[in-house]
This record gives structure tokens, C-alpha cells and sequence, in this order.
């Protein structure tokens, strides 16, 4: 890091990615900054310098407060980690230490010793507290040390799952037999062994992607399934709209055997709704013939946008739907959650593969709700918009959103 780095950290003040300590702070209280900073985005923790951003120094030498640190990071981190450190010159009497933690540390969460206890914090503005339980439970989720989509939904039962759904999924997509509508006990082997069901057969319950998937009503057990969809006639939301739906049910649609839609699922009512509200244009072929196409975004891409929110959102954050906003002059959806462990938006338009949710992103793959490639958003979407209008889709992850917006038309 260069000087003229360290004076920029150290004039912007603390915030959620930079922290200010001594270097005679207690060893817990440094492993707390630490563990809060490696369970968001990393960041660096200045050492030598006091809260409000004046700078007194190491009173350390330069290996003995590299060695105090190592050992604080050995010891007082669970799982231990190895951060990047460096010292820099302030002035002729003064030294800063340069903690730097990098955003893919893959392990969350980590915990720091704190009174004899391990214990996870996170990271909230300019301050480090201790995990809530939900919170906590995201980190695991992220790192991929727990699925949240086969966790049991406590107070199911096989009786709260679409069996017609499910005999659909099997015969048709997986070309596989299922039981006899009637045969209870066969169909929670079946769902047992496909993680759609946890726990014993005699109390087997369903999982949170089974529900989500096929159930009879989701949002009954889930109230953060589904979607809520506005058309708004200005580039702003406002009260007034063209159209406001919330979009419910389970995600698949009902096929016939001949593989006609009989009943939507939510993905279907995405589509139903952004068509409604999309302007067809006509165009005539080189062979002289009159042909229509959507005006404002190539539904391939709306779909693809659709299915990885439904696919790869956060279902551990109760209460709060997939938003699917349609604008004047661009498409947005907001889906809950940062993105899991190790992805970036840089790694999402290279196509880079990873999930959050499994077992939702196997089942949707075979109704070929999702490319088999895993490619839907280079392809589908950044080549898709840029075929249609030239334009390029915004990818961006918030604190805890991730916002995709289609343009229109290219921005002037």
C-alpha cells in the first residue's frame, strides 16, 4: 500500500471495510474487528491509529507487533487465518500497521474469541456486533456449510405438497416412475432420497425447496415466496401504476403429458406479467413477411433474470419477495441476499458457476427453467441485451440485495 493510500483510508474515517485500532488494544477486541470484517467483505484494519483518524504509532517494533498479530490470528480466529500485513512509514517518528483481509476468504463464519467464548460478529456500518441467529445462518449458507433449501419447514407434512405437481416432475422430466397417487409411504421414500423430504418416514417433512417448488401453498410456511411485480409509467416508482400483482404459488408450472402448460407456476406469472406490460413492435422479414418482437427487452433474457432471482436469492430472509419492477426506461429486478461466497460480479458475467440454493437450481435445470451450461448470464443476458439494443445490463450487489436492470434503450 502506498502512503497516499493510507492517507486516503485514514481521511474517508472508519466504515464497513476500515477499521481504526492501537496496537495495545486487547487481543479479543482486535480478533472481533477482524472475525466482523472476514464475515462481510474483508477490508483493512489500521493499526497506529486512533478513532478519530489522528495517528499515534505502533509502540510495537516492526516484528515484534507482525508476531503479536500473527498470534492473535492463530489463536484467537477460528478457523485460523493468515492476513496480509505490511507496516508503513507515517512520518520520521511514526509507523502505521496495514491489517488488509481480502473479500473471498471462503470459511464464514468466522468466530473470535471473546471472554473465554467463540463468537460470531459482523460487520454493521462502522461498528462490529454479534451475529444474530438468522445472521449467523446466512454465513453458513454462504460458505456452503449448510443448505437452507433442505432444511425440514417445521409444521409440513406430505399433505401440504402438490402430488400432481411431483407425479409431473418424475414421469416427465426425470423420465423416472413415481408412486400411485394414493401410496403415502412410497412417495416419502421417493422424496427422502431427492432431499424434498427430511427426517423419518413416519415423520417425514418437507424441505424448503420442496415447498417452494411444489407446494400446494408456499407462502403459508414461506411468506418470503414469490414475487411482487409493479409496471410503473415513469423511470421512478411512484403510487401510481400501470399494474401491481404479487405473484404466488409454487415455482414450477403443471404440464400435460403432451407438455402443454395446464396451471402456471410463479415463473410462468413472471413472464405473464412482464409481457402484458411490454410493447410489441412489427417488423417485416427479408422475405417480406410481418413479424412482432418485444420492443423493450428480449423476453429469453427477462426469463433467464427471472429464473436466477427465483434460483440463487436468499430465502433465509423472511418477509421480503423477489421485486420484479418494469420502468419507462428499463427492467429491474431486486433479488434479497448478497451474493454466496466467492462470487463477484465480475465472476458472473464470465459465467462463473455457483449456487446458493442446490436442490432449487437442479429441479429448475430439469424443466430447463435454467441453461444446462450454467452460462444464462453471459449468454442469454449481457449478449442478448447487447443484440437487441446495444445495451448493457447492470449487475450490482448492495448490502443485502442484488439489483439486475435490463435498459431499454441505450443510455445518453
Amino acid at each position: 500500500m502506498l502512503t497516499a493510500e493510507l492517507l486516503e483510508l485514514i481521511r474517508n474515517g472508519e466504515n464497513s471495510g476500515v477499521e481504526f485500532k492501537r496496537d495495545d488494544v486487547h487481543p479479543d477486541s482486535l480478533a472481533k474487528e477482524i472475525g466482523a470484517l472476514l464475515n462481510l467483505r474483508g477490508g483493512h484494519i489500521l493499526l497506529g491509529v486512533e478513532e478519530d483518524g489522528s495517528v499515534s504509532g505502533l509502540t510495537r517494533d516492526r516484528q515484534a507487533a507482525e508476531e503479536w498479530l500473527m498470534n492473535i490470528c492463530r489463536h484467537n480466529i477460528q478457523p485460523a487465518i493468515i492476513p496480509y500485513w505490511e507496516v508503513i512509514p507515517w512520518d520520521p517518528d511514526k509507523l502505521v500497521g496495514v491489517i488488509t483481509l481480502p473479500p473471498d476468504y471462503p470459511d464464514k463464519p468466522y468466530k473470535s474469541r471473546h471472554g473465554g467464548a467463540w463468537v460470531t460478529f459482523v460487520r454493521v456500518g462502522s461498528t462490529s456486533r454479534e451475529a444474530t441467529r438468522e445472521e449467523e445462518a446466512r454465513l453458513y449458507q454462504a460458505s456452503g456449510l449448510m443448505r437452507y433449501d433442505t432444511r425440514p419447514v417445521p409444521g409440513a407434512s406430505l399433505h401440504d405438497l402438490d402430488l400432481r405437481r411431483l407425479a409431473d416432475y418424475f414421469r416427465q422430466w426425470r423420465r423416472q416412475n413415481s408412486p400411485s397417487r394414493d401410496d403415502l409411504e412410497a412417495w416419502k421414500r421417493l422424496l427422502l432420497n431427492c432431499d424434498l423430504m427430511q427426517g423419518e418416514p413416519e415423520r417425514a417433512i418437507p424441505t424448503v425447496g420442496a415447498m417452494l417448488l411444489f407446494g400446494r401453498n408456499p407462502n403459508r410456511f414461506l411468506p418470503q415466496a414469490g414475487i411482487s411485480a409493479a409496471a410503473y409509467p415513469s423511470p421512478e416508482k411512484d403510487y401510481a401504476t400501470l399494474e401491481r400483482v404479487v405473484l404466488r404459488g409454487p415455482l414450477v408450472g403443471l404440464f400435460s403429458q403432451a407438455g402443454q402448460l395446464l396451471e402456471t407456476g410463479v415463473v410462468e406469472q413472471a413472464m405473464e406479467f412482464v409481457r402484458r406490460n411490454t410493447r410489441v413492435e412489427a417488423f417485416i422479414t427479408e422475405g417480406g413477411q410481418r413479424r412482432d418482437r418485444w420492443a423493450d427487452c428480449p423476453l429469453e433474457a427477462v426469463r433467464e433474470a427471472v429464473v436466477n432471482a427465483i434460483a440463487h436469492r436468499d430465502y433465509s430472509i423472511a418477509l421480503t419477495d423477489i421485486e420484479l419492477s418494469l420502468y419507462s426506461d428499463r427492467l429491474e429486478i431486486i433479488s434479497p441476499g448478497r451474493l454466496p461466497n466467492t462470487v463477484t460480479v465480475d465472476k458472473m458475467r464470465l459465467g462463473y458457476r455457483a449456487t446458493r440454493n442446490e436442490l432449487i437450481k437442479e429441479v429448475l435445470r430439469d424443466y430447463a427453467y435454467i441453461e444446462p451450461t450454467g452460462l444464462g448470464i453471459p449468454r442469454k443476458i449481457i449478449r442478448g441485451m447487447r443484440d437487441h439494443n446495444g445495451t448493457e445490463p447492470d449487475l450490482i450487489e448492495q448490502e443485502d440485495r442484488f439489483i439486475l436492470r435490463l435498459w431499454k434503450e441505450r443510455k445518453t
